[in-house]
């Protein structure tokens, strides 16, 4: 940590100036966005079966626990993502479609999925998106391509949308929203590389969350360590999941990796010695971008990482900060203020 005192203190007297400056358009257009519910439609089950060529397999864009994932086409032509929930899904799946209705009507962001719609058939339940033409950031940085598509820039500015995502759900959203299992494969990117969070199933109001009533859920390698040992959740939750998101848009690792045939090594347990390391740390960046980055960024970016998966909730600091901390190191005509990147 002594390394990257510098620039945490820097970071921190520069925050001030920019929230002042930014607080006034969060006041005036975010404060009670959750309290108004938008439209969302309920959709014929019919017109999905037609959408989606009778849920045909070459519709399918992904597949898991929870069903199957297809491409559609509405009238107009409209492409959208439509979710198939397994049929006869117990009570947890069925409580997780109603948080992910009730939630998604509510919520409206640039950086959140926007779901258009919902359909209930017999025992078949379905959710439909917006479609996000370029997958999600988990099949663009582990699957065929490698990271190929994603210089660091586009990088930087996957992780500033996140950040900006759980800041709305966090700080705008009354009461506040904890996403409970953010995760590279519940981050989507649309055709310009635009990230948005998905998957609200496990969400709950920080006002419900301790750890009598919350049951305890999320993906291994993402789940922060005071909630897997103790049940504690809070906002810190998430930004320990974020964390390990950067660690993943830094290095290409997968969040947990096989290093002998009976043992995994998670990428927070990996990184912690690389972190502050200057001398070694950009020789084990994604090879993709290890020659198209500017060092004293990574430093910063590295530095932001190892803050948020700290095994302490109290020294991870708020999404705002990061959040205000990343800005500066995006390109203007991506979403940020660096200039001649």
């Amino acid at each position: 940590m002594l390394l990257f005192r510098p620039f945490i203190h820097l970071w921190k007297l520069s925050l001030q100036k920019y929230k002042e400056k930014s607080q006034k358009k969060n006041d005036n257009c975010s404060s009670s966005a959750c309290l108004r519910k938008r439209s969302v439609s309920i959709m014929d089950f019919m017109t999905l079966e037609v959408a989606t060529n009778n849920f045909q397999d070459s519709n399918i864009l992904g597949a898991g626990g929870f069903g199957c994932v297809y491409k559609g086409k509405l009238e107009g032509d409209i492409c959208v993502a439509v979710k198939r929930l397994a049929a006869g899904g117990n009570l947890d799946a069925t409580r997780e479609f109603q948080i992910e209705v009730e939630l998604l009507s509510k919520i409206q962001h640039p950086n959140i999925i926007t779901l258009l719609g919902y359909s209930i058939h017999a025992e078949t339940k379905l959710l439909i998106y917006e479609l996000m033409h370029h997958g999600s950031l988990e099949t663009q940085l582990h699957g065929p391509s490698k990271g190929s598509a994603l210089t660091w820039h586009l990088r930087m500015k996957i992780a500033l949308d996140v950040a900006r995502g759980l800041e709305y759900l966090h700080d705008h959203c009354h009461p506040p929203v904890i996403h409970r299992d953010l995760k590279s494969s519940n981050i989507l990117l649309d055709s310009n590389f635009n990230a948005k969070i998905s998957d609200f199933g496990l969400a709950v109001h920080d006002g419900r969350k301790n750890k009598n009533n919350v049951k305890l859920s999320g993906t291994l390698g993402y789940v922060a360590p005071e909630y897997l040992l103790d049940g504690k959740l809070t906002d810190k939750s998430d930004v320990y999941a974020f964390g390990v998101v950067l660690l993943e848009l830094l290095f290409g690792r997968k969040p947990f990796e096989k290093v002998a045939p009976a043992q995994c090594q998670s990428i927070v347990t990996w990184a912690m010695p690389h972190l502050t390391d200057r001398t070694k740390l950009a020789m084990i960046v994604d090879p993709v971008i290890r020659n198209s980055m500017d060092l004293k960024y990574l430093y910063q970016v590295a530095a932001i990482a190892m803050l948020c998966i700290q095994e302490e909730p109290s020294y991870r600091p708020l999404i705002t900060d990061i959040l205000h901390s990343l800005v500066p190191l995006v390109p203007v005509e991506l979403g940020g203020t660096l200039h001649d990147a």
